[in-house]
């Protein structure tokens, strides 16, 4: 095994409410020039002979950007580039479907059978995506060299991950018939989708930026962003309306069931890393003297993590979700479990795809200048108030069959809703830029975006557990004419043990609006009191501020 690490810079893109943060590697091509030679040299100097050097310098370095920009932009696109371009879409589609999977469609699958605290255990699954920084240096460092930096790791977690879904549409019946009783074995076997397909993907990540040639580097996150999301919205929209029985009767088309498109990917997963390990060759990666041994990298992290500044703003990375928890974890479920098809949220959330490419856009626009977290402080009051409208709009929720009105309600909230956490990701990942240390922007990027996708992944499992805390349900008996208190009324567990005593299960309090309630006015208050202060104070920092010492 080979001992050599490249931490990579990060590259976002947002799957609605689900934010990939990929990487990159750390250090740059060598053909570069002298850049991080000169960028080494102002670490080394005090700030006062900084600025000045960099102002010396501004007017050289602007004219020879733009005239490489220009040049840059009018050389056609080379065959070989083309080719690697679809190459790496397809990786990052493969690395996409089993994410839609244990975060999208199966969720959704598992809602009519199993109580809110189940579906919190199943949310573990979702765990391995926000914490691949912990593993990542070594996916970079460790490797056979005879074999290929990247294909060390890229073909045995396909193999793998094309095992697991071989073995669960195998197994798709006994699982999904009888969730309740399988909870911790679907929770286990998606919890290693998710974490090998995680792994995958730190090794394309890598490789992505020494597939591409220097002059079609910027399309490395366009494959990305291309492959993610038609890989997840394959497995979450495409899947959950073709899985629907009066979808396929009403358009005519063939009924897919989850056995059906596992075996699918399973198949073209094996296909793939196929053909990868037979036709493709990874050109060999000259040694960098900028590459850092593993024990180097986690011992940037730690440095990293020691700056007061940056600890202030994992705090409020890590909390400032949660005015919203209630409403990306558990809304979509609670609209399903009143009656909408999943079908139309399916398609609700495909109309949405666009909405949410403009809104990067915008955002990026909106993110320039010295106040690059101005989206990002501005959409809180929306998506806090998107939040309190979609508690209103699963308590009033009419019975099916849904008016047309209804139904265009959903689009407008669901796109509005969306626009605003777009602008927030893209504004704090324009931020994540602007103060990262470019001696180490990728150590420091992938960090800042870890906690940043933390915030919104931890509050999840406690939030579908609070619902079942807070909901009060009994099982009227009319025949005895005695209310038996229960723990829920929504899986089929608790509706079948209220049957057995020929009762019916009721809901009196929902735990839903306890929590939606709880989440918002934490949100509120948090958003006052700690994140606008503390937001503002650090935006008003000078980079430098932002940089470590490296001893």
């Amino acid at each position: 095994m080979r001992n050599s690490s490249k931490e990579p810079m990060a590259v976002t893109s947002s799957l609605n409410s689900i934010h990939i943060s990929p990487r990159t590697p750390r250090t740059p091509r060598l053909d570069i020039g002298n850049r991080d030679e000169e960028d080494v040299e102002l670490e080394l100097l005090n700030e006062e002979e900084r600025l000045r050097s960099a102002r010396d310098f501004q007017d050289i370095e602007d004219e020879s950007s733009i005239s490489e920009a220009e040049d840059v932009s009018k050389k056609p696109i080379s065959a070989k580039d083309k080719r690697n371009m679809v190459f790496l879409c397809v990786l990052y589609l493969l690395q996409g479907i089993p994410l839609g999977l244990a975060l999208g469609s199966v969720p959704f699958l598992l809602k009519e059978h199993l109580s809110y605290s189940q579906l919190a255990t199943f949310a573990l699954s979702s765990y391995p995506y926000s914490l691949k920084l912990l593993w990542s240096p070594i996916v970079d460092s460790l490797f056979f060299k005879s074999f290929g930096r990247r294909k060390s790791w890229i073909v045995p977690m396909q193999l793998i991950v094309g095992s697991l879904m071989l073995y669960i549409s195998l197994n798709v019946e006994r699982l999904m018939d009888d969730p309740a009783h399988n909870v911790a074995e679907l929770t286990t076997v998606f919890t290693m989708l998710v974490a090998f397909s995680a792994t995958q993907g730190i090794a394309v990540d890598g490789w992505a930026l020494t597939l591409l040639s220097q002059d079609c580097l910027s399309y490395a996150s366009t494959c990305q962003t291309i492959g993610l999301n038609t890989g997840f919205f394959a497995s979450f929209t495409v899947f959950l309306a073709f899985n629907s029985e009066g979808f396929s009767a009403k358009w005519g088309v063939p009924h897919l069931t989850l056995s059906g498109y596992l075996r699918f990917w399973s198949v073209i997963c094996f296909a793939v890393t196929l053909w990868l390990v037979i036709f493709k060759k990874e050109d060999k990666e000259p040694a960098n003297e900028a590459d850092m041994s593993i024990k180097a990298v986690y011992k940037t992290i730690w440095t990293i993590c020691q700056l007061k500044h940056v600890q202030l703003l994992i705090i409020v990375h890590l909390f400032a979700k949660v005015g919203f928890a209630a409403n990306d974890a558990a809304t979509g479920l609670k609209l399903v479990e009143k009656g909408f098809k999943r079908e139309d949220l399916a398609l609700v959330v495909l109309i949405d795809f666009p909405f949410q490419i403009m809104g990067g856009w915008l955002a990026a626009k909106w993110s320039r200048g010295d106040r690059p977290l101005r989206p990002w402080i501005h959409a809180f009051w929306p998506r806090l108030g998107f939040a309190l409208i979609a508690t209103l709009i699963v308590y009033w929720f009419p019975k099916p069959p849904i008016s047309t009105a209804f139904f265009m309600l959903l689009i407008v909230h669901t796109v509005l809703s969306s626009f605003a956490s777009t602008v927030q990701f893209v504004g704090i990942s324009a931020f994540h830029t602007r103060v990262s240390d470019p001696l180490i922007g990728g150590t420091y990027m992938t960090l800042l975006n870890t906690f940043t996708n933390m915030g919104g992944t931890w509050p999840k499992w406690f939030v579908l557990k609070g619902i079942d805390l807070f909901s009060v349900a009994t099982c009227k008996v009319p025949e005895a004419a005695v209310d038996v208190k229960v723990t829920e009324c929504v899986s089929d567990h608790g509706k079948a043990l209220c049957k057995d005593i020929n009762g019916v299960c009721v809901t009196e309090t929902d735990g839903y609006y306890i929590v939606s309630a709880i989440c918002l006015g934490f949100g509120v208050i948090f958003l006052v009191a700690f994140i606008l202060p503390t937001a503002r104070k650090l935006q008003k920092l000078p980079t430098s501020i932002w940089r470590v010492k490296m001893s």
